[in-house]
């Protein structure tokens, strides 16, 4: 018997693949159809790739060609599997209404003046005119409550179209939320992690933050549970890590930049910047000492291939300023402030090019445990 492609094609139209609505095809799945005297030849792609789904559609092939067609025929069927890409990052969580860009704040190692940094950056963003907004995501060691000299505050609650939300405290033009509002200076915040991370999506969800610019978070150092946990409730617009020139510290740093930049997580980089770069006495103004080593942090970004922010000397009055709740960018026409416009600058650029070339970054979706994702928006 002479076999017609034809007549392979009318009955390969009375099938249906697996998962889809029409015949196959109709549908486009069939590729190819090849007869040589009683042999024929099948190209199938289907986008279901269980092995499953594979053999059924061999099967259905098969039986269907010996049933309608020839039943001594020679059939060969090449399945080819094209499932669509999964995308790396599933959006979990949700973006604050009102706010335009929210920058993490991060460092490798404790100790580093990442939480100084950090509030020095909030007012220079607040003098330069926009609304700016901190949370110290540091549960175990929250210290933005001092550093805004409103340690003694306590949020109140408002009313937002029907729903009860927190007031951030605000001082010095930023709104403020940190854990230490809830609890006693002298209190040891002894919590797992998933109730930390509870506590934190209170602060950001709960609040009622209103328009903002910029939030800042006050991240904790290191690389664990709290930085999953932010990463997986909001999408951050850049990150931003704080290390000092020695090799401890940049050690430490280079782990915080790979993780933002894992596949799982891909939080853009907006930059590093190296605090207690150099200290300059006093007595001898032109002179730099560099104590922790000289352009580590600025060698590191050179290295990992992430902008250079800029460095801030090692000065007393800006540990002193901290430590009183007036932050050292609040000085008007000294050299600190200047460093401080520099860096804020230097960062909203940053912000800028980011927002230019890259799409908005997802709240991410940690899918596997080996995964362990405006100025314009």
């Amino acid at each position: 018997m002479k076999i017609k492609k034809e007549d392979i094609i009318k009955a390969l139209q009375t099938i249906t693949v697996p998962g889809e609505g029409q015949n196959m095809v109709e549908s486009g799945a069939v590729t190819n159809v090849n007869v040589f005297g009683d042999e024929v030849v099948v190209d199938i792609t289907i986008a279901n790739p269980s092995l499953q789904a594979k053999k059924k559609t061999e099967v259905d092939i098969l039986k269907t060609i010996h049933d309608l067609v020839y039943q001594k025929a020679k059939i060969k069927v090449n399945v080819t599997v094209n499932a669509p890409a999964k995308p790396k990052n599933e959006i979990k969580g949700k973006p604050i209404p009102g706010i335009k860009n929210i920058i993490a704040v991060a460092s490798g190692k404790g100790g580093v003046g990442k939480s100084t940094v950090t509030a020095n950056l909030a007012v220079t963003l607040a003098k330069m005119g926009f609304n700016v907004g901190v949370l110290d995501a540091d549960i175990y060691g929250p210290s933005m409550p001092i550093m805004f000299d409103v340690e003694h505050e306590k949020p109140l609650a408002v009313n937002i179209d029907g729903k009860s939300k927190m007031k951030p405290i605000e001082n010095y033009g930023v709104k403020i939320l940190s854990i230490g509002f809830f609890t006693k200076p002298d209190q040891a915040v002894v919590w797992r992690g998933p109730m930390a991370a509870k506590a934190l999506n209170q602060m950001i969800f709960d609040a009622h933050w209103d328009e903002l610019d910029f939030l800042l978070l006050d991240l904790p150092p290191g690389t664990g549970d709290i930085h999953l946990s932010i990463m997986q409730s909001l999408p951050i617009t850049g990150a931003v890590v704080v290390s000092t020139p020695q090799n401890v510290a940049l050690a430490d740093a280079k782990k915080g930049v790979a993780m933002f930049q894992q596949d799982s997580i891909n939080v853009p980089v907006l930059g590093i910047i190296e605090n207690m770069a150099y200290f300059t006495p006093a007595e001898l103004p032109d002179n730099k000492y560099y104590i922790f080593g000289e352009a580590g942090a600025k060698n590191l970004a050179e290295d990992l291939n992430v902008p250079f922010l800029g460095e801030l000397p090692l000065v007393q009055s800006i540990r002193e300023a901290g430590d009183v709740g007036r932050p050292a960018a609040l000085q008007t026409a000294t050299p600190l402030e200047k460093s401080f416009e520099t860096l804020t600058q230097a960062v909203v650029q940053e912000v800028v090019n980011r927002n230019d070339n890259l799409p908005p970054t997802e709240a991410i979706k940690i899918t596997t445990m080996a995964g362990c994702s405006a100025v314009k928006k």
